[in-house]
């Protein structure tokens, strides 16, 4: 190894050393207490760093799926030959939780030896504490298998999570706010099979329990009989199916994803609580000009039946309705349409704009321009790793009534 190989790409990987994994986990971010970017996208750097980009590498439609010079093989490695095992640390930023500092250890890898075409599979675990005295513990792991005709993604996790509560509604004020603890287990088991181009049938497990609740007795949780308040379990198989033609699922600048999953819990699979979850989730991304993108995303998540406090759904957080705190607004029924514009500026940096609105309500029927909330903001994009277009984010979002600053990895959507 040369001096000159070595040197080239420090600058993005120090910056990657410091805020590779902020951000790093849940399958299912709208029922787990941290709500980051799902782990399945999180696509790790190349590690040494002069292996990032080896010779003979190109990136193909598929977005990030290499294909490898055979001719070259005598100088360079293929990616999927190549496994990486990393132990950094976490720093992070959101409204949430404050800074978050802590440890991880990650691998990137594939499951046969020289498969250029699937996607890297990765696993992780991962403890932080914020400063907010939130503690978090997880695993996590997206295990492409040859083909990508099964994927594989899974989240175990433990929180002590203090966090904050307005009420149910889009009308909660900002002057009800109350603090309220909990700690919770969470597990989320998500297998994916290739039925047609391009197109997964998945099954999927959720097991949730929430436990030592502290809040305060005789105000906003016993006056709106908020579920849940003292503790419960709830458990339930579902069902997804998802279209996914985006050439890159972690940053693409082209193509559609559409997912759609179903999760009824009830008494059968153990669950002290009766309820049905459904959720939306429609993206697309344009090219506008050049290396511009537009990207687009309508989601949605309804219940029915008696849902608990920590699976009401809710908007706000890092990746839907940025300045909102998550869960500022939370009831049965939530939806959110946000757009971002993403610009490349010079060398490694980008930025972006965004907006979005969106509504609350205990009735689909109440998802409407009553009280609606909106959002924008803009933010800057470096890139830690241009092959897996692996950016590092850092936005501010402002809101009607709050504002909030985010360092984050990945885009939000």
């Amino acid at each position: 190894m040369s001096f000159r190989q070595f040197r080239l790409p420090l600058i993005p990987y120090f910056l990657g050393f410091l805020c590779l994994l902020a951000s790093p986990a849940t399958g299912n971010a709208q029922k787990d207490s941290l709500k980051t970017v799902p782990v399945d996208k999180l696509k790790l750097p190349h590690w040494p760093p002069w292996e990032a980009s080896p010779k003979g590498q190109s990136l193909d439609s598929s977005g990030g799926r290499g294909t490898f010079d055979k001719s070259n093989a005598a100088t360079a490695k293929s990616p999927a030959n190549i496994r990486h095992v990393l132990i950094l640390p976490i720093i992070a930023r959101s409204i949430e939780t404050g800074w978050s500092f802590g440890l991880a250890n990650a691998s990137t890898f594939h499951l046969k030896k020289g498969d250029t075409v699937t996607r890297t599979s990765n696993a992780e675990a991962l403890a932080l504490y914020t400063t907010r005295r939130q503690f978090v513990a997880a695993l996590n792991g997206s295990i492409y298998f040859p083909g990508e005709r099964f994927i594989f993604n899974e989240q175990l996790s433990y929180s002590s999570f203090p966090d904050d509560f307005w009420g149910l509604g889009k009308k909660a004020e900002d002057s009800a706010k109350e603090s309220y603890k909990f700690k919770q287990y969470y597990i989320y088991l998500h297998p994916q099979f290739l039925v047609g181009r391009s197109l997964y049938l998945g099954i999927l497990y959720a097991y949730q329990r929430v436990f030592d609740v502290d809040y305060d007795r005789g105000r906003l949780f016993d006056k709106e009989n908020v579920r849940g308040r003292y503790g419960y379990h709830v458990s339930g198989p579902g069902a997804s199916l998802t279209f996914d033609t985006r050439n890159n699922a972690f940053a693409p600048d082209r193509g559609v994803m559409l997912q759609f999953y179903i999760n009824p819990y009830s008494s059968f699979f153990g669950s002290d609580y009766q309820f049905t979850n459904y959720v939306v989730d429609l993206r697309r991304y344009s090219r506008i000009y050049k290396d511009q993108v537009l990207a687009m995303q309508v989601w949605g998540s309804w219940n029915s039946g008696d849902v608990p406090l920590r699976s009401l759904a809710y908007l706000g957080g890092a990746n839907t309705m940025r300045g909102y705190y998550a869960g500022r607004f939370r009831d049965k029924n939530a939806a959110a349409v946000q757009a971002e514009y993403r610009v490349p500026v010079w060398w490694r940096f980008g930025v972006v704009g965004f907006g979005s609105i969106g509504n609350v309500g205990p009735k689909f029927s109440d998802i409407n321009l009553e009280s609606l909330k909106y959002s924008f903001g803009g933010g800057v994009r470096f890139a830690l790793n241009r092959e897996e277009r692996l950016n590092l984010r850092l936005d501010y979002g402002i809101t009607m009534g709050s504002q909030g600053f985010y360092l984050q990895l990945g885009e939000a959507f």
